[in-house]
């Protein structure tokens, strides 16, 4: 096999994976706050406490996958242009 179409079937199977993964799970957990929908602080005495709540997921700890917005907005652009 040449090393031009190992990676194109390296870059094949990465992006379908991808795919199926969005398909099956398409909220993943936010970036920010690890999935806890705050972020964790400590005091003063080095206890961990709740701090504020993640702006970035609303406090719910899951965020749509970069693929899954994709897909979304392709989808509503087309049955908007199909009218």
């Amino acid at each position: 096999m040449t090393p031009a179409l190992l990676a194109i079937a390296c870059l094949l199977t990465i992006t379908l994976g991808y795919i199926g993964l969005c398909a099956a799970s398409p909220f993943g957990t936010c970036r920010k706050c690890r999935g806890f929908g705050f972020a964790l602080t400590t005091d003063r005495k080095g206890s961990l406490k709740r701090g504020k709540h993640c702006r970035r997921c609303d406090g719910h700890g899951k965020r749509i996958r970069l693929g899954r917005w994709l897909y979304n907005r392709a989808a509503r652009t087309y049955r908007a242009g199909t009218r």
